[in-house]
Parts: C-alpha cells; sequence; structure tokens
C-alpha cells in the first residue's frame, strides 16, 4: 500500500499533464511544419513537376468525359481518342511547320540583338535617354538570357533535351493519373480520418472541376491569342509572324506578365523596319490583350475561379522568387488552388461563413 501511495505521490497533475500534451502537440507540429518547408524548398523542381503532371491529367480528363458523354462511349476508350487526336494533331503540325519554325527561330535569335543595337543607336541620339541606354545589357548577354529562358520552360532539367524529357513525363504520368484517378484519389482520401472524408472529397472535386474549367479556357485563349498575333502581324508585315505567334499563344498561358514577354521581341522587330510599324505592332499587342481581358478572361473565370489582377501579379512574383520561371507559369493555376482551399476549408469550415442555400420556389 505505501509503494503504490508513493507513486501515485510521483504522478503529475491533471493540470500538468494537460499543458505537456499541448507543448509536444505544437513541438510536433512545428517540426512537422518545418520539414514540409524544407521538402518544399529541396525538392521544388519535383514538386512543380508533379502539379504539372497533375494539370495534364485534369485536362486529359476532363476531355475524355465531355467526349464519352458526348458520344456515349467507355470513357477509358475516350481518354484513348482523345491522346491519339491531340498527338495526331501536333505531330502533323509540327511536320508541316517545323522547316518554318526552324528557319524563322534562327533568324529570331539574330534579328533580335541587330534591333536592340539599332534601337541603342537611335536612343542614344537624345539625352535624357542615354542613361537608360546605359543600362541596358549587350546584344549577345540579352540572346544568352533568352536562351536560357527557353530550356527553363522545361523547368526542371537542363537544355532541349531536358525540356523534351519533361514533356514526355507529363504526358505519361498525366496519362496514367487520367485513366484510373480514382485510384490516387481514393489512396489519398484514406489518409484523412473517416468524418472528415466526406468533406474531403467535396474540396477534391472542387479542386478538380476549378483547375479543369481553368485550363480548358486556357486552352482555347492561348490558341486564339497563338492564331491572331500571328495574322495580325503577317498583315501588318513584320518579319517572323509565325513563330513570333507561337511565342504569344504560349506565353499567354501566363497572364499579364506572359503577354509583355512576348510583346518585346515583336516591336523590337517592327522598330526596326520604322517606327510607325513599331506602333502598330503595340496596338495589335494591346487590342488582342484587350479583347482577350473583356471577352475571353471573364468566360473563363464565371467557370472557374475569380482572381483579382493584383493577387495574380503578387503570386507570379513570389512564386517566381521562390521557384524561377517554373514557379512564374504555374502561379496561375496554383493560386487557383489556392483560393478554393482558403475558402472551402479556413473561410467555409473554420470560420462558419457559408453561402446560403438557395432555397427551391415552391
Amino acid at each position: 500500500m505505501n509503494e503504490q501511495a508513493q507513486e501515485h505521490a510521483t504522478d503529475p497533475p491533471p493540470a500538468q499533464r494537460r499543458v505537456a500534451k499541448r507543448v509536444t502537440m505544437i513541438s510536433g507540429i512545428a517540426i512537422l511544419f518545418i520539414a514540409l518547408a524544407a521538402a518544399v524548398v529541396l525538392a521544388a523542381d519535383a514538386l512543380l513537376l508533379i502539379f504539372a503532371c497533375i494539370l495534364c491529367a485534369i485536362l486529359l480528363f476532363k476531355l475524355s468525359e465531355i467526349l464519352a458523354r458526348r458520344f456515349h462511349i467507355n470513357r477509358k476508350v475516350a481518354l484513348g481518342i482523345v491522346v491519339l487526336l491531340l498527338v495526331a494533331i501536333i505531330g502533323i503540325g509540327g511536320w508541316a511547320m517545323a522547316p518554318q519554325i526552324s528557319e524563322q527561330s534562327s533568324k529570331l535569335a539574330k534579328e533580335v540583338p541587330a534591333a536592340v543595337e539599332r534601337l541603342k543607336s537611335t536612343v542614344e541620339q537624345h539625352p535624357l535617354m542615354k542613361r537608360v541606354v546605359a543600362e541596358l545589357p549587350p546584344p549577345d548577354q540579352i540572346v544568352k538570357q533568352m536562351g536560357n529562358m527557353v530550356p527553363n520552360a522545361g523547368l526542371f532539367f537542363g537544355g532541349v533535351i531536358g525540356a523534351l524529357g519533361n514533356v514526355v513525363i507529363i504526358l505519361f504520368v498525366g496519362i496514367y493519373f487520367a485513366a484510373s484517378p480514382h485510384t490516387y484519389t481514393t489512396g489519398v482520401l484514406r489518409l484523412i480520418p473517416k468524418t472528415k472524408r466526406s468533406r474531403a472529397r467535396e474540396v477534391q472535386q472542387e479542386l478538380g472541376n476549378t483547375l479543369a474549367s481553368w485550363l480548358l479556357g486556357k486552352g482555347a485563349s492561348m490558341l486564339i491569342v497563338g492564331v491572331a498575333t500571328s495574322i495580325g502581324l503577317s498583315l501588318l508585315g513584320v518579319p517572323l509572324a509565325l513563330i513570333l505567334g507561337i511565342i504569344a499563344g504560349l506565353l499567354d498561358f501566363i497572364p499579364y506578365l506572359g503577354p509583355i514577354m512576348a510583346g518585346i521581341p515583336a516591336v523590337l522587330l517592327a522598330l526596326s523596319i520604322s517606327p510607325d510599324l513599331a506602333l502598330y505592332t503595340v496596338l495589335l499587342f494591346v487590342g488582342i490583350q484587350l479583347i482577350e481581358g473583356y471577352g475571353l478572361q471573364p468566360l473563363i473565370e464565371a467557370r472557374a475561379v475569380d482572381m483579382p489582377p493584383a493577387l495574380v501579379i503578387v503570386m507570379q512574383l513570389i512564386f517566381g522568387t521562390l521557384f524561377g520561371f517554373a514557379g512564374v507559369a504555374l502561379a496561375t493555376p496554383l493560386a487557383a488552388a489556392l483560393s478554393v482551399l482558403v475558402k472551402m476549408l479556413y473561410i467555409e469550415d473554420v470560420l462558419g461563413d457559408r453561402p446560403a442555400q438557395k432555397r427551391s420556389p415552391e
């Protein structure tokens, strides 16, 4: 009896045990957060590659779902048809335009530094602009930076071979994800407590629908911008219109910053011919972006998530600083996903600010 009394006397009081439990829990959460932050920093390229694979899978799944619903066929059969159609379109288009694209790409690499030199010599005649011109990098450095940016669009491995390798990885992993998405989504849901799985499934579905709608709208927007830019530059008489249109269409994936990056080489080439042509080129890019901003973009946001332009640019700057050009390219879909998570998990679940349910008319 005396030994039992001594053991009970040495046990900490309940209040002290609760404090110790909370300290242990907080320490564990802090260590987990630090470990996750370190994993994000150290494996950023791999995480961005995985996110790109998920985006590809969502797009392929949505396209196959639309095709299966429209023609009443099996969804996996529809997925195979979608993949074959995309490969055929890209393959035939690339084979048909490869010589012209290759020739114009080589000319673009030579014409841009020459245009910069002509711009410098013209601007140096104005005293107020001499200081600005002095801060510009030399043409060979500009070409080097442009060359570095192109492989970095591949993002995860270096060089052209690395960029092609990334495309292959994204395509094949995306196909596997899209072929049996429930295998992977169910596996993620099993990591969540049973009482929260229904809500997690709702969040998962909302994320998928938001990103799918954004990708479909952005894909249509990129195609329209690329075609309109090529046709417009050809009508204006700007050289290398095809490759400039392809660049404009690809960079349109990056809202706000992408069109500026695409417009700079076109304006430089136009300026090498005449200032009037450069002005018309600027007006062409501004007109295309106004049509996209006030016509196409609202349609995309109506089906996806409405994000303020300032938020998108801030996210591009943050992700660009952390992850380079990869972060800039994927900043908008990442911001869309984060917006859904904040809305559903914090605003609705934590704060309890859920939208009022619409009553059905009696």
